[in-house]
């Protein structure tokens, strides 16, 4: 997949350095990894909305659940201005084919999960809070992935994102050649493994849309699938569910391996899963038998190969 992916990014408002605004930049792996296979949107709430002019730094007040977005210098309550303009600015963004969006921590406009509200009488803060932005774009887009800058320094999380943002790409894709059920199942039939990997209940439910989907109208079938897969990719790929595929691959080699063959390929996956390797290792050895044996099923499966090898993602216990 050479074309880049798209996706957002929230930048802080630009702390004022005389007459000129310093922008901020993404950190390094955002930069100078990822970099290489997506384009960035820039957004920035403060800037684009005008609440820079009115104040240089704010904060959410009042009760996480229904806060206030107030100027710590100028006591301005911005609220409706920022509401106002997240909702115009999510319309406008319906036409980027976004795979994908980058929030910023603790930021009361653009933070998607435990940023700071300070109580109106002044007490301690309680990191309960969303912003503005995030919320609305979350609720616009509920199947786009997003991820949060700082919680991208987690590996599991950082690979759970790109996963899915490469994972829409390639549904993208398959869409804007044309929504019929021969597509729909070469589609399907190249994730199941991945899939599988991150959810077997979701494996399940979209085995049997698949299976019966001549009975919905095409729009409404690529919509349901669509959200299955999405809310799939969003669970966790854990070490077991990892192991449980590794162990589902083995079994297309039955009449090809020889017993040393599968016994070392056993022993690797016990490994993987007592956490002495990576999953680089088990996957690395599935890859060479793949080529070696010219399966020609797994030959097609993403998960073998679900992002660039580049990014090192799989190479973390």
């Amino acid at each position: 997949m050479n074309e880049l992916i798209k996706i957002g990014l929230i930048t802080d408002a630009p702390q004022q350095t005389g007459k000129k605004r310093n922008p901020a930049r993404p950190d390094r792996f955002l930069e100078q990894f990822l970099g290489r296979y997506v384009t960035y949107l820039p957004v920035c709430p403060e800037v684009e909305s005008g609440l820079v002019d009115i104040d240089q730094w704010f904060r959410l007040t009042g009760e996480p659940d229904s806060p206030r977005l107030v100027g710590a210098r100028t006591g301005a309550d911005c609220t409706d201005r920022l509401l106002d303009w997240s909702s115009q600015r999510v319309r406008e963004l319906e036409g980027e084919e976004l795979c994908g969006f980058i929030f910023r921590r603790n930021s009361p406009s653009g933070g998607m999960t435990r940023v700071p509200v300070y109580p109106a009488d002044g007490g301690r803060a309680l990191k309960q809070g969303v912003g503005f932005f995030s919320r609305e774009f979350m609720t616009h887009f509920p199947r786009i992935p997003v991820e949060e800058d700082g919680r991208l320094h987690d590996m599991g999380l950082r690979e759970n994102f790109i996963e899915r943002i490469f994972t829409l790409k390639r549904w993208r894709k398959t869409v804007a050649s044309g929504r019929t059920m021969g597509n729909l199942v070469d589609y399907h039939t190249r994730q199941k493994l991945l899939i599988l990997a991150h959810s077997p209940k979701h494996y399940s439910l979209m085995g049997k849309l698949v299976a019966e989907g001549k009975a919905q109208p095409p729009d409404v079938l690529y919509q349901e699938y669509e959200t299955l897969l999405m809310e799939a990719m969003r669970q966790s790929a854990t070490v077991q569910k990892h192991a449980n595929v590794l162990l589902h691959l083995l079994g297309y080699f039955k009449q090809q391996l020889a017993a040393d063959e599968k016994q070392e390929m056993l022993e690797i996956i016990d490994r993987y899963r007592a956490g002495f390797v990576p999953l680089i290792v088990p996957v690395t050895l599935v890859n060479h038998y793949v080529r070696k044996y010219r399966q020609p099923y797994l030959q097609l499966q993403t998960y073998l190969r679900p992002h660039p090898v580049a990014l090192k993602l799989r190479n973390h216990v």
